[in-house]
């Protein structure tokens, strides 16, 4: 029986986003006071579209930070041991599987391994079959086992229609998957993704990026036609031959009909340094796609209003807004890279 898999799109219809909430035993710790009030404005903002869950250890702690607080979309609690906070690389994502008699749903598990065993990944790498076994989604919902691969989910992009983009320097990193060459890579991505186009990145990593080059930091479908991405026009940035380069690989890309993708430029954000002078790795192609609207990373710089009014035009169907993200980027991830939303009619309703 053929089956055809996709991967669902983030601008599909959503039940609700995913966040996980830093805790004294991540690297938050020394500015967990910090931590806390941005994931508590990160949390209000995506309430004003949807249905938000937190997963944490210490459901008391955080429950504190709402009180009585009314929102306009539901909060939930899941109580969950986590090594990190970036969920959007060790949660679930959303496949949508299709034969000739009916249409299923499924979440996928892929193994997590920090970033190619850079940090500790214990806890997070079993997130996704805690969810599951605690029947958090819909009964209807399939569990792919998938953890024969090590893959983060802001290492992809879908379409929804069979196209994945992503990076060569993520998906060949030596340490994420060392018992496959990459033609065996190329062939489970495209059998575990659905991918009949597999379009590969060979430029554009960011400075400071523990990733090796995630995708969600770099270039972004926002529709089947059209693709954001970070551009540099600072000929003494580091950045600026590198995102070039990335720049016109973008341009050789076309649609499965074989015309170009439209481009939207986005600027690199002004250097942002760690206290210890390396550079942090701040995009604004980090956003995340919600009910109606487009929350977009801010870093308090002249270049937000310009990433803000490029992705209005570009998307005048959604409230485009900013969510200041500095000390989000200060552990080296932004808004995209802490959130994983979760599509309409995956989530159990009486959990």
């Amino acid at each position: 029986m053929d089956i055809q898999i996709r991967l669902i799109p983030e601008w599909e219809a959503q039940d609700a986003v995913i966040i996980s909430w830093p805790h004294a035993e991540t690297d938050w710790a020394h500015i967990l006071d910090e931590a806390d009030a941005c994931y508590r404005e990160l949390a209000r903002a995506i309430l004003r579209f949807e249905d938000l869950i937190i997963l944490t250890p210490e459901v008391e702690r955080i429950q504190q930070f709402f009180g009585e607080e009314a929102f306009a979309h539901q909060l939930r609690f899941i109580e969950l041991p986590t090594n990190d906070t970036w969920v959007r690389d060790y949660g679930p994502l959303s496949f949508r599987l299709k034969t000739e008699e009916e249409e299923l749903k499924a979440i996928a598990d892929f193994t997590f391994n920090g970033w190619g065993m850079k940090f500790a990944a214990d806890a997070d790498n079993l997130v996704n079959r805690a969810l599951y076994v605690g029947r958090y989604f819909a009964s209807d919902i399939q569990r792919l086992n998938n953890l024969l691969l090590v893959l983060e989910g802001g290492g992809v992009e879908s379409d929804g229609e069979g196209t994945i983009l992503t990076t060569e320097s993520c998906i060949f990193e030596p340490n994420r998957n060392p018992g496959f060459d990459e033609e065996e890579l190329k062939a489970m991505l495209r059998e575990t993704l659905g991918a009949d186009r597999l379009l590969m990145l060979r430029h554009g990593d960011l400075e400071g990026d523990d990733t090796d080059g995630h995708i969600d930091t770099l270039a972004r479908f926002v529709d089947t036609e059209t693709i954001a991405y970070v551009c540099c026009d600072d000929t003494e940035d580091e950045h600026y031959h590198r995102l070039k380069r990335m720049e016109q690989e973008l341009e050789q890309l076309t649609t499965p009909e074989g015309k170009p993708y439209r481009l939207i430029p986005l600027p690199l954000p002004s250097a942002i340094h760690e206290e210890d002078g390396h550079r942090l790795p701040a995009t604004y192609a980090n956003f995340l796609f919600v009910n109606g609207g487009l929350l977009v990373p801010t870093y308090a710089q002249s270049s937000d209003e310009v990433a803000l009014s490029r992705l209005r035009e570009a998307l005048p169907g959604l409230e485009v807004v900013g969510v200041d993200c500095r000390t989000l980027i200060r552990q080296h991830g932004s808004l995209h890279c802490a959130t994983m939303q979760l599509p309409q009619g995956f989530i159990n309703p009486n959990k």
